[in-house]
């Protein structure tokens, strides 16, 4: 019966309106938007980072850096025309939409789940404003008063005992970036946790986590060195929720300078 009154509704439109604006209405109409199903899967934080980098590539282009620019759709908040489910927005990206206004993606297997993890759970949820500085001033507090080479590692120069930045531009959000700086306890990545293994011979291990499956985990130790440990070795395996660096003290104008300097991380080209 609504279907009825709507197809009704378009036709007294037909009057005064256009037959074209009338066929845009009424497209409008049978395209309503809906809450994405949280329900899907767990995606996980590599997943996620994987993602991003496609949507960088691909999508933010029309989409925007917080998905919001496209009328109707929201990905950031789950918002969608059709799409309900993974498998749905796995079709509108593998066929395209919107009679051609979004193109078909032919993505890896990866690269699919990858960017699907980031759509469902990698936008920053508030989509706070970020004021963004000047890239030269940011590059020169990274590297002084800012403390960051102490721990942080780019194109291959720094030490191992934080993330590595390289590319940190291409796959973090200006809002992330400034509350890892902020916040740093908000901002740190499960994956990236620091850890206390003590093993069955007796080795305490204080590093940071990289990576975890079923059996194993691997991290980078204090000394800067790759270990990977079977869990069945391991006694003691304790993952800090405290981060390894306090907030920072800089001036808000100088955080947006870092800030700017972090976007142009890409990796090298």
């Amino acid at each position: 019966m609504k279907c009825v009154k709507i197809i009704s509704l378009s036709k007294r439109l037909l009057i005064s309106v256009s037959r074209f604006t009338a066929c845009v209405l009424l497209v409008l109409v049978c395209q309503p938007s809906f809450a994405q199903d949280d329900g899907d899967h767990q995606y996980s934080s590599a997943a996620i980072e994987a993602g991003s980098r496609v949507y960088v590539q691909n999508c933010a282009l029309c989409h925007g850096p917080q998905g919001e620019t496209v009328d109707g759709i929201n990905l950031r908040r789950g918002l969608f025309r059709t799409a309900t489910s993974d498998d749905d927005l796995r079709g509108v990206i593998s066929q395209g939409a919107g009679e051609g206004q979004m193109p078909a993606f032919d993505l890896r297997q990866e690269e699919m789940e990858g960017v699907i993890a980031y759509i469902r759970a990698g936008f920053d949820p508030d989509g706070i404003a970020v004021k963004i500085g000047d890239p030269l001033r940011g590059r020169v507090l990274f590297e002084g008063e800012g403390n960051c080479v102490d721990c942080h590692r780019i194109n291959g120069r720094g030490p191992r005992t934080a993330p590595d930045l390289s590319d940190i531009g291409a796959i973090r959000t200006p809002a992330v970036l400034q509350r890892s700086l902020l916040d740093p306890a908000a901002a740190l990545l499960p994956i990236n946790r620091p850890v206390r293994i003590v093993t069955r011979n007796e080795e305490t291990i204080i590093g940071r986590r990289l990576n975890e499956d079923t059996y194993t985990v691997q991290v980078i130790d204090s000394e800067e060195r790759l270990r990977s440990l079977i869990k069945t070795d391991i006694v003691t395996y304790e993952i800090s929720d405290a981060p390894s660096k306090l907030p920072t003290t800089l001036s808000s104008d100088e955080v947006a300078d870092v800030v700017g300097y972090l976007l142009t991380l890409r990796g090298l080209q």
